[in-house]
């Protein structure tokens, strides 16, 4: 008799899960995602500025045993193993594989949800660029200073945009010193204009508001802070503070070992990975190792993710490689320039091999191990959060 698994949730991590277990002839797999194609999330700052068009054919990513279903879920109801759907469907499984990503959000200030325009989803990509196709000559003002707000200015500044990042702090705050100053040093040569410590107090329609009282006239492009779906939440399945789903260390919830998480939406043991590819990819195939486990009575293994640091675009022609210890804690060694921006290409082309090398050969892909990295994660975060007030969780 065939297991079914559902897959919500089509980014890095749902799609590797779902590759993962198609290999089983055992098991049959349906994915559900919203959109009819693969979006390629990072290169959005691209499609954004109409250098890269940052969308896949489904065959080209999925293997062909996988069925997907284009549709958004709203409700998981676990005791009858069942999920409904926005167009009033339901489907059923056996095991859920829940990975249903993050989104941006406006942290809060006035205007940001009705005048600024965002990058985190092609949707919202797509808007930006005919935003900028509209009005070619209007300066741009990029609210946030991490990975996704330095790409973007910088994208943006390259095709010929005056642009101006507003960073609300320190810029880029992963990364070290020096390569934090390579960083300023290109945006400078692209004549992007840098304030780090301001931040956006107001969006208006043409105009942000800072908290120091300047006004800066554009389109405001919002490009911080990032928020989980609270499918989980709204489900009755136990979260953490911020709505990602609960699990163990091998990603299945605390609730419902026929649950499993992975990707940006799960926290295990309650200490979330960083958002990004390098923590998705590893944590959909753990996940679906996870199922796998289960189904053959086994003990599966803990999650165990080595990171090796971060890369920031810079343009098409520069970017920065920060590279970090296993446990995600950035180190002194970084690589800039053309150096950085083939190593960033060649490592965001991989991300798409590797999905489309686990459709055609399921299981080929080799898990990072470093349980001693996971447990210093784990021991930082026990020392930082034994200093704060008790964090809620929804049941």
């Amino acid at each position: 008799m065939s297991t079914h698994v559902l897959v919500l949730g089509g980014g890095y991590a749902g799609v590797m899960a779902a590759n993962r277990l198609a290999g089983r002839d055992d098991v049959t797999v349906t994915l559900v995602d919203a959109r009819p194609r693969f979006v390629e999330r990072v290169r959005l700052h691209q499609v954004a500025a109409g250098t890269h068009g940052g969308l896949h054919d489904w065959a080209e990513v999925l293997g062909e045993r996988v069925r997907v279903v284009v549709g958004e879920a709203t409700h998981v109801d676990t005791a009858h193993r069942r999920v409904g759907l926005a167009d009033g469907t339901a489907l059923t499984y056996d095991h859920l594989v829940y990975a249903v990503g993050s989104h941006a959000t406006d942290g809060g200030v006035p205007g940001a949800a009705e005048h600024a325009l965002a990058v985190s989803t092609f949707e919202a990509a797509t808007r930006l660029r005919a935003a900028l196709d509209a009005e070619p000559a209007v300066p741009v003002v990029v609210v946030g200073g991490g990975p996704t707000g330095i790409e973007t200015a910088a994208e943006l500044a390259e095709t010929g945009r005056a642009v101006t990042l507003v960073c609300g702090g320190v810029l880029a705050p992963y990364v070290r010193p020096h390569a934090r100053r390579a960083i300023t040093r290109r945006l400078a040569r692209l004549g992007v204009t840098v304030l780090e410590q301001p931040r956006a107090a107001e969006v208006r329609s043409r105009s942000v508001l800072l908290d120091d009282g300047r006004v800066l006239d554009g389109l405001t492009v919002w490009a911080t802070g990032f928020a989980v779906p609270d499918l989980a939440r709204r489900s009755g399945l136990t979260t953490d503070a911020a709505g990602r789903l609960l699990t163990d260390e091998t990603l299945a919830s605390i609730d419902d070992d026929r649950v499993v998480g992975a990707g940006d939406a799960v926290a295990p043991s309650g200490v979330p990975q960083r958002a990004s590819c390098q923590a998705a990819v590893p944590l959909g195939a753990r996940a679906a190792d996870t199922v796998l486990a289960h189904l053959d009575g086994r003990v599966p293994e803990p999650v165990d993710n080595v990171f090796l640091g971060q890369c920031i675009a810079l343009g098409r022609r520069a970017a920065i490689f920060q590279a970090s210890r296993p446990d995600d804690t950035a180190v002194a060694l970084h690589v800039s320039g053309r150096a950085g921006a083939a190593l960033k290409e060649g490592v965001t082309r991989q991300i798409v091999a590797g999905l489309t090398r686990e459709a055609r050969r399921p299981g080929s892909t080799r898990l990072p191990s470093s349980a001693s990295a996971r447990a210093r994660t784990l021991a930082r975060a026990d020392r930082v959060t034994s200093a704060l007030p008790q964090a809620r969780v929804s049941a």
